[in-house]
């Protein structure tokens, strides 16, 4: 069996693999707050663990990757307030929204993907466990979270007393015992959505969710939790301080195994900023460029190290891609002999994702002399990358869904150029190549006849 090696942001190196039980492998991301569209920076997410659970399923018999869909949060209440819109069409809109943007990423829907607002019950009963063993208390109709109580906390993102404080960014509210404490349960007004509880009509904070859910859909211990690396404090922190203090245990991984994240994403140089303007939303960008293209860009750095996403990228991954697609046109007749994964390709991914090497050795399948073997490892290397899903044809722009008359046109006009440099009228074959040039249309001369394509101009600053 492949051994695989990942980063645990836990221990803060590199380690191999070890499932707690090798026939099932359970994994579990922070997904999105569904209170408006994702942004490049939550799809670099979606797209990385897309990738890990891949690579887990080619190497054990089964994964449950799990990731949920926090559709409570006052975020979403603020929302509702400002549009007017009832808070379930706002969260059912964009969890709908979210799944169709990352699936044009090639992103695959998680096994499971839970709603917070399903486990209510199960987030009340951890909250009551915590209470009864001492880490949590009721203040004024909310659960605080003891800080000091668990004597493990900050282990995850070794943060000290002082940044502890600093960083969980939470009011420091005259009831709390510790400024450190946090929010399990807060009061709701009779105008904003809540549950009945043992400690009044309310909802949950944020950090229990993700305690109750993972629990709930994977059990104790799992084997890998993450997210992006502005969930390691407060969030991963708060859940292992929440799951381990309800159970009892001192250590992280009695929790989870392995804690992955991603690094950042900047946009030409510069942290995202509602103020900057430069947000890069997932559902303008894909109506811009190809998915695969994105999904490549997103995967061009090593997901641990920050990614400043550019024009320039994406258009250097759709270079990347049309070498590729061209080598499947070039052997649309030839039979794939090969279903085999290109090896270098899989020790790379099983060297902590490492996707720079991935892309390196990914050039060397077009080396390989077999033709038909050539067309299969590349085809299987792609389905594992979730890359090269596109007809050739369409994605190369020979297949094109234009209106009859632009056709018609296109070809008249292709028809004109032959005819003029048929004529030795280069000037005027020049004018026809130059007014196609205009409309996207590249020429293909060959010694069988002309052919043409639509093409993409890259996008530029």
């Amino acid at each position: 069996m492949t051994t695989l090696k990942i980063h645990s942001s836990l221990s803060r190196k590199k380690e191999d693999f070890i499932p707690v039980d090798p026939n099932h492998v359970r994994m579990y991301a922070c997904g999105p707050t569904v209170y408006n569209y994702a942004h490049i920076g939550n799809a670099r997410m979606a797209v990385v663990f897309d990738l890990l659970a891949s690579v887990m399923r080619e190497i054990y018999p089964k994964v449950t990757y799990v990731s949920n869909i926090t559709d409570i949060d006052d975020k979403i209440i603020n929302a509702s307030c400002e549009t007017g819109e009832p808070i379930e069409a706002i969260t059912l809109k964009y969890e709908r929204i979210y799944n169709e943007d990352m699936a044009v990423l090639g992103v695959q829907k998680p096994d499971i993907q839970p709603r917070a607002t399903q486990y209510i019950p199960e987030m009340i009963n951890l909250i009551q466990l915590l209470i009864k063993r001492g880490h949590a208390y009721e203040a004024e109709g909310h659960v605080l979270f003891n800080v000091p109580s668990y004597s493990n906390y900050g282990a995850l993102s070794r943060r000290n007393r002082d940044d502890q404080i600093a960083g969980a960014r939470v009011e420091v509210a005259p009831f709390k015992k510790d400024p450190a404490d946090f929010v399990l349960w807060k009061p709701s007004t009779d105008d904003q959505p809540g549950w009945d509880s043992p400690w009044g009509f309310g909802r949950p904070g944020w950090h229990i969710e993700c305690s109750a859910m993972s629990e709930a859909n994977l059990g104790l211990p799992f084997d890998i939790h993450g997210g992006g690396a502005d969930l390691i404090f407060p969030h991963h922190e708060n859940e292992i301080a929440q799951t381990c203090g309800a159970y009892g245990f001192n250590r992280p991984e009695s929790f989870a195994g392995y804690w992955f994240h991603n690094g950042f994403v900047t946009v030409e140089g510069e942290k995202m900023s509602k103020s900057i303007g430069n947000i890069r939303l997932v559902h303008d960008l894909i109506e811009h460029h190809p998915g695969e293209a994105l999904r490549l860009a997103l995967l061009s750095a090593h997901y641990r190290q920050p990614l400043n996403w550019t024009e320039e990228a994406i258009n250097q991954a759709r270079k990347t891609l049309d070498r590729f697609y061209r080598t499947l046109k070039e052997l649309e007749d030839v039979e794939a002999t090969s279903s085999d994964i290109f090896s270098p390709v899989m020790e790379a991914l099983c060297d902590d994702l490492n996707t720079p090497k991935v892309l390196a050795e990914l050039g060397k399948i077009l080396e390989i002399t077999d033709s038909g073997q050539r067309k299969g490892t590349l085809i299987a290397t792609g389905n594992l990358l979730g890359l090269l899903q596109q007809d050739p044809d369409k994605w190369l722009g020979y297949s094109n869904d234009m209106p009859d008359a632009e056709i018609k046109k296109i070809e008249t006009l292709i028809q004109q150029r032959k005819e003029a440099r048929n004529k030795k009228d280069f000037k005027r074959a020049d004018k026809i190549r130059d007014e196609l040039q205009a409309m996207n249309i590249e020429i293909e001369d060959k010694p069988c006849g002309d052919s043409w394509r639509r093409i993409k101009k890259e996008i530029t600053n």
